[in-house]
Order: structure tokens, then C-alpha cells, then sequence
């Protein structure tokens, strides 16, 4: 499946919080801070995917999934409920995922959410992009490791549209689209003469090209992993769960 376009105020947020976001927001717990707004809403921007998608491995249609999404986000920017996050366990994913199952099971129901939630749109979503997203069936994989598999993707999807739009600011936008597969491909696996020649340099240029991709690629991974935890002493740990995540099926 393609990635959906990023949201709407994805690059102004982006450019000023992505190795700081979930830890300003939670050192504002209790304050009234514009920069831990900014903050939350561009994570929320940025992760809303799992969240609509663990909504509809709960058993919501596709129109209840949206509106109850929506209406989460909605109550999560209006209301105190950072209060509740807890820096002992500073995951922005676990935050997340604990704060929603709250709402759905006592804050809303799918009856209510024409009446409370029809409507409500406080980030943009993208839901032509959210009826894309693909739901397994409850019985063989979880809610919450549907979710996790959703969240790490998002961030993977996140990762490649940072590197992409580096290259095409500096030119390099046709060689990003020939070296891309490469981050993928299996130790030994790539024709270097090959790639030189579609890249018109010598292989072994080829290959400086690859390894500096895969660097810039380990080091944009990292920030933005980084961007979702409270302590730098968890990113490792975060980098781990999500690579394991994107591992499953």
C-alpha cells in the first residue's frame, strides 16, 4: 500500500520537534505551553494510522472507525489528559494505545458517535487513506499487535518521506528513487556495476552512494524514534520493539 501523504502542517511542526516532541509535551504536564500543543498535535498528526486502525480491529465500520478517531483526538488535544502519561513509561505508542482504550470503553460507544463525535475534526486525516489501511482478522492477530505493526510502519513510511524530501532539495531525487531499493536488499545482494551504470558513475561510487544512504537512513530511523519517548535511555529499546514489530505479519 502506498503511504499516505503527510498531513497538512507536517513540515512546519516537523521541522522544529522531531527529536523533542513526546518529552516537551510531557514537561509541560499541568502547564499551559503553545510548544507542547504544537507538539502533541504534530505526533497525532503523524500516528493517527494505528489508532484508526486499532479501532477498526475492535470491530467499528469504516464511518464509526473515522468519527471515533476523530472524536479521540478531539478529547485528547482539548482535554487534561496528559496528566495521565506517565514519564516512568515514556512511550508516545504506549501513551497512545492506553489512553484510546480508555475512551472507547468509557467515553464512547458506537451508538454515540454520530451524536458526540459526528463532525468533530481537529487534525486532518486522511480518510481516503485510512479506508486503505488493511484489517486481519481479530482472531489471528491482535488489536494491540495490529496496532504496533501500523505504528511502525507509519514511522518507516516517515522515515523514507524525510529521505526522499532531502534528495529532491538538493536535486538527487532520481538517484533517492535508484538507490532506494537498496536499504531493503540482502547483504551481497546488489549489483554494483549495475547500479553504477544506471547511475552513470563507477561502482564503486555505487557503493559510497548505498552505504551513505543506509547511514542517512539509520540516522533519520533514530530521530524519529527518538522523537517518540520521554528518555534518550529508551530510544535502543524503541528502535528494537519497532523493528520487531515491522517483522511480523
Amino acid at each position: 500500500m502506498a503511504a499516505p501523504d503527510p498531513p497538512k502542517n507536517f513540515q512546519t511542526y516537523h521541522a522544529a520537534f522531531h527529536t523533542t516532541r513526546w518529552s516537551v509535551v510531557l514537561a509541560a504536564q499541568g502547564k499551559s505551553s503553545r510548544d507542547a500543543f504544537q507538539s502533541l498535535e504534530a505526533l497525532c498528526q503523524q500516528y493517527w494510522p494505528p489508532l484508526y486502525a486499532y479501532v477498526r480491529q475492535s470491530g467499528h465500520p469504516v464511518h464509526d472507525a473515522q468519527d471515533l478517531t476523530q472524536a479521540f483526538f478531539a478529547r485528547l488535544l482539548e482535554k487534561d489528559w496528559l496528566t495521565a502519561a506517565d514519564r516512568a513509561q515514556g512511550r508516545f505508542r504506549s501513551f497512545l494505545l492506553m489512553a484510546l482504550k480508555h475512551f472507547l470503553a468509557n467515553e464512547w460507544d458506537r451508538r454515540q458517535t454520530q451524536k458526540r463525535g459526528g463532525g468533530v475534526e481537529i487534525i486532518s486525516l486522511d480518510m481516503e487513506a485510512a479506508e486503505q489501511i488493511p484489517i486481519p482478522d481479530p482472531k489471528v492477530v491482535s488489536g494491540e499487535a495490529w496496532y504496533d505493526r501500523r505504528w511502525a510502519m507509519t514511522l518507516l513510511e516517515t522515515v523514507m518521506h524525510r529521505l526522499r524530501e532531502e534528495h529532491e532539495a538538493t536535486g538527487r531525487l532520481a538517484q533517492y528513487e535508484q538507490l532506494k531499493p537498496c536499504l531493503t536488499a540482502e547483504r551481497g545482494a546488489v549489483d554494483y556495476a549495475a547500479l553504477g551504470a544506471a547511475l552513470h558513475m563507477e561502482p564503486a561510487s555505487a557503493r559510497s552512494a548505498v552505504h551513505r544512504l543506509r547511514k542517512r537512513f539509520r540516522e533519520v530511523f533514530r530521530e524519529e524514534v527518538a522523537g517518540t519517548v520521554a528518555d534518550p535511555r529508551d530510544v535502543d529499546d524503541e528502535m528494537r520493539a519497532v523493528i520487531a514489530a515491522l517483522g511480523t505479519e
